[in-house]
C-alpha cells in the first residue's frame, strides 16, 4: 500500500481483503535510452563545450572562486576563467558517479547513479494556485501544504524550493523553509543556496533534526541544493558560493543550466546543449576544486522560446531532443544526471498535461537519474497548482508501476488456475487467478475516473482538476503525522527563533 492510497474498510467478521503492496520509493529506469545525435556527434558537442571553456572562458563574479580556478591551474583574466581540459578531466575523475543520500528515515534514502529514477515536484515558482482559491503570491501556508503534499505521495523522492513564500521576510525565510521541511517530512531535503550565512543556518538545522556532529554531517549526503548557471557562461556572487559551500560541506549540489534556445543559448539544440553542457563541466570543476570527491549532479534544463513572444515553451520536440542529447552527454561522463519536465500552460488544462507529459517522456527515455519538476508545475515556473500535483502525480505513480515490471511465472500465465477454468465463449471473473488477485493486480487511481458516462453523470459529472481538489483537500484536512522527535524539532524551532531574533541572515548577491 502506498502513501497515495485511502485506508480500507471492511465490514465485521468480513474476510480480509488483500491489499496491494507497490513499493514506489526505490526507482530504477526500465526504459531503453534513447539517442538524438551519433555517437561522433555527441563527442563533437564535448569536444567544443571544452574548447568554449578553454578559449571563450566562463565569467565568474565571485574572487574566491576565481582563487580556486586559478589554484587548480585555469588562467584568470579579471573576472574570466579559462579552463584548460586537464582540469575537467581531473573533476570528471574525482566525482562519485554513484551518491548515497541519506534521508530523514533510512526507507527514504536515495541512491542517485546512472539508471536510478527519482521524481520531483515542481519548484521555484513566486506563486501558487487551485481551484478554491485562484492564484495568489506564494505564502508561507502554501508552502507548508506544498511541503505536506510532497510528503504524502511515495512518488516524490526529493523536496524541492517548491513555492517562495513572499510573506516571510528574506532574511529569514530560509529559516522558516528548512524548519518546515524537517518537521514535516523525512524526504531529502532542499535547502537554499543564497549565501553562505544561510547555508550555514541550514546546515544547523539539519544537524540538529538528525543529530549529527559537524564531523559526521560532513561524511555522508544529507541535503542537495540547485546551482544555476547565468547563461550564457556566468556564474554568479550566490551560486559560485553555493558550490563551494555545498561541495566542503560534503553535501550534494544539482548543477543546472536553464538554458532557452533563442535566447540565452543558440537556436539548435546541438548549439544549446554544447553552452550548457560547458557550463555544467565548468561548475562541476569548482566543486571538486574546492573539495575532490564532493557529491555532484550533471544537470540540464534546455528547451527553446515562443519565437513569437519570446516566452519559454516547455513540453515541445525541442525540449523532447535537449533532454535526449544531454543523456548522451551525461553517459559520456559518467555522473548521475538531472533534467526536467514542466509546463508553459497557465491552468491545469490538456496543454498542461500534454507538456509535462511529453516532457516527462523525454526525460524517462534520456535516462535521466533525477526528473525536477514532475508535478504540479505552471506557466513556465510562474505558478505551481495543487490539481495539477494530484493529476501529475497519478501519472508518475503508473510510470513507477511500469518500473516494477511483469512476471510470466507459472502463476502468472495461469494454466491451471485461468485457462483449464473457462471454456469457450466463458469469461474469467471468477477464476482462482481472478479471485486470488482482483484486488491487487492493477493499480488503482487516485484521481482517474474509469465509470461510464452514465455513472460519472449521476456523480456529479465531475472533471480531473475538480475531482483532484478534493483529493489534495482530503490529504491535508488528515492530521500531520509527526517525523520528527519532538526534542529535535523543538532544537529546529528553538534555534530559527533565535537566529530570526538576531536577524537572520540576507540573501548574498
Amino acid at each position: 500500500m502506498t502513501a497515495a492510497d485511502p485506508p480500507r474498510r471492511r465490514r465485521r467478521g468480513a474476510p480480509a481483503v488483500p491489499v496491494r503492496q507497490a513499493d514506489y520509493r526505490r526507482l530504477r529506469n526500465p526504459f531503453p535510452v534513447m539517442s538524438v545525435f551519433s555517437e561522433d556527434e555527441a563527442r563533437s558537442i564535448h569536444e567544443t563545450a571544452l574548447r568554449t571553456l578553454e578559449e571563450l572562458g566562463l565569467r565568474v563574479l565571485l574572487p574566491a572562486a576565481r582563487d580556486l580556478y586559478r589554484e587548480g591551474g585555469a588562467r584568470v583574466d579579471g573576472d574570466m576563467v579559462f579552463l584548460g581540459r586537464e582540469i575537467v578531466e581531473a573533476a570528471l575523475a574525482a566525482a562519485p558517479k554513484s551518491i548515497h543520500c541519506h534521508a530523514g528515515a533510512p526507507g527514504r534514502d536515495l541512491v542517485l547513479e546512472l539508471g536510478a529514477l527519482a521524481f520531483q515536484p515542481g519548484a521555484g515558482a513566486p506563486h501558487a494556485t487551485d481551484l478554491r482559491r485562484g492564484r495568489r503570491p506564494g505564502s508561507g501556508r502554501d508552502y507548508l501544504e506544498y511541503t505536506r503534499l510532497t510528503h504524502h505521495y511515495d512518488v516524490l523522492h526529493m523536496m524541492s524550493p517548491s513555492v517562495e513564500p513572499q510573506d516571510e521576510p528574506t532574511a529569514t525565510r530560509h529559516l522558516f523553509t528548512t524548519a518546515t521541511q524537517l518537521a514535516h517530512t523525512d524526504k531529502l531535503p532542499f535547502l537554499f543556496a543564497r549565501g553562505t550565512p544561510q547555508t550555514e543556518d541550514n546546515f544547523e538545522m539539519l544537524r540538529l533534526a538528525r543529530g549529527l556532529s559537524e564531523d559526521a554531517f560532513r561524511a555522508d549526503v544529507h541535503s542537495y541544493t540547485v546551482i544555476n548557471t547565468n547563461s550564457p557562461r556566468t556564474l554568479d556572487i550566490p551560486m559560485a558560493q553555493g558550490l563551494i559551500d555545498f561541495a566542503r560541506a560534503g553535501q550534494l549540489s544539482i548543477v543546472t543550466p536553464f538554458t532557452l534556445m533563442g535566447a540565452m543559448a543558440p537556436i539548435t539544440v546541438a548549439g544549446a546543449i554544447t553552452l550548457s553542457h560547458a557550463e555544467c563541466l565548468a561548475a562541476i570543476a569548482l566543486t571538486q576544486l574546492a573539495r575532490p570527491g564532493a557529491p555532484v549532479c550533471y544537470g540540464t534544463f534546455t528547451s527553446n522560446v515562443d519565437m513569437k513572444s519570446g516566452a519559454p515553451a516547455f513540453g515541445t520536440p525541442a525540449h523532447f531532443q535537449a533532454s535526449l542529447a544531454a543523456g548522451q552527454m551525461a553517459r559520456m561522463i559518467g555522473l548521475p544526471w538531472r533534467s526536467a519536465a514542466g509546463s508553459a500552460s497557465n491552468l491545469n488544462d490538456v496543454q498542461a498535461a500534454n507538456e509535462n507529459q511529453l516532457g516527462l517522456w523525454g526525460c524517462l527515455l534520456a535516462g535521466a537519474t533525477v526528473v525536477i519538476h514532475a508535478a504540479g508545475w505552471l506557466e513556465g515556473g510562474l505558478s505551481v497548482s495543487y490539481e495539477k500535483i494530484v493529476t501529475d502525480v497519478e501519472i508518475l505513480n503508473m510510470v513507477a508501476e511500469l518500473c516494477a515490471g511483469a512476471k510470466a511465472g507459472v502463476a502468472e500465465i495461469g494454466f491451471a488456475e485461468a485457462l483449464m477454468q473457462v471454456a469457450p465463449q466463458g469469461h474469467f471473473f471468477d477464476t482462482p487467478q481472478t479471485m486470488a488477485r482482483y484486488s491487487t493486480e492493477f493499480y488503482t487511481p487516485i484521481v482517474h475516473d474509469y465509470a461510464n458516462f452514465g455513472t460519472w453523470t449521476e456523480r456529479g459529472a465531475r472533471d480531473a482538476s475538480t475531482r483532484a481538489t478534493r483529493v489534495w483537500e482530503a490529504v491535508l484536512d488528515a492530521p500531520p503525522t509527526p517525523v520528527l522527535a519532538p526534542d529535535r524539532l523543538e532544537a529546529v524551532r528553538a534555534f530559527a527563533a533565535r537566529r530570526a531574533a538576531e536577524g537572520g541572515a540576507a540573501p548574498e548577491s
